[in-house]
Formats: C-alpha cells, sequence, structure tokens
C-alpha cells in the first residue's frame, strides 16, 4: 500500500519574485480490491478544503501518516 501527502499549492511574492509553497491538507493511500486487484485511492482530509487544486506528493521520512 502505498500512501502520499495531499497538498494545496500557494503561491506568494517574496523580495519581488514569485515564489510557491505546498500547504498539507490530507493524506493520499493507495489501494488494492481483493477480487479485481483493481488500485483504489481514498482521500482523507485533514480538514474542510475548499481548494482548486490540489498536488500529491509521496511522504518524507519525516512525515508520519496514519489511517
Amino acid at each position: 500500500m502505498s500512501n502520499y501527502i495531499l497538498t494545496v499549492p500557494v503561491t506568494y511574492k517574496s523580495n519581488g519574485s514569485e515564489k510557491t509553497s505546498y500547504r498539507r491538507v490530507g493524506a493520499v493511500f493507495e489501494n488494492q480490491k481483493r477480487g479485481t486487484g483493481e488500485t483504489v485511492l481514498s482521500i482523507k482530509l485533514d480538514f474542510p478544503v475548499g481548494a482548486t487544486e490540489l498536488v500529491a506528493f509521496l511522504p518524507s521520512q519525516n512525515d508520519e501518516v496514519t489511517d
């Protein structure tokens, strides 16, 4: 089972240049259906999110994701 950190990109200006940071909003879990082996993604949000774009990253060693 793979899991990913779910983030929202946040663009801002710093010292006259545009930068993007990624704010964590949840986790994505990749599972296999028992009968068919089909891959299913389960998305768990940390809190209600009002966003138009979500970006998933593989977790780093410092990130602890619980199901």
